[in-house]
């Protein structure tokens, strides 16, 4: 079983992580520095926690789950931040409707946005990263 499902168990570990690693920038910035109610701001926190994140989950997915053996990592990079940038505009859409249109609190917000964009960058990454 750990053979068939090991990569997306090792996904969703990752996910996991890379989900705190998001929360957790997003979480300080807004704590801090950053005013979620304000759309701009919002938006700035997002793109903080987003570039974090990313940045976790490439070296986290190259090694451990999809144990990527490419020598372009480059190459490899740019593809894996480029797919996350779809995600991100996902991300931010959904954001910008949940806390400024519907006015649902941001943490919230962020956790079910959370849930949807772990969804998507597997897709992407599995289809069009490390295939």
């Amino acid at each position: 079983m750990l053979k068939k499902y090991g990569e997306i168990i090792r996904y969703l570990i990752v996910g996991i992580l890379t989900t705190i690693v998001s929360l957790s920038f997003y979480y300080i910035a807004v704590s801090t520095i950053l005013n979620p109610q304000n759309a701009l701001q919002l938006q700035a926190a997002n793109i903080i926690s987003w570039i974090a994140a990313v940045t976790f989950a490439y070296f986290m997915s190259h090694y451990f789950v999809f144990q990527s053996n490419k020598k372009n990592l480059i190459r490899e990079a740019m593809a894996f931040y480029s797919a996350r940038l779809l995600t991100l505009f996902i991300d931010m859409a959904l954001m910008f409707i949940f806390v400024t249109m519907c006015s649902i609190n941001d943490k919230v917000a962020k956790l079910i946005v959370q849930f949807v964009v772990t969804i998507a960058n597997y897709i992407f990454s599995k289809l069009f990263v490390f295939k």
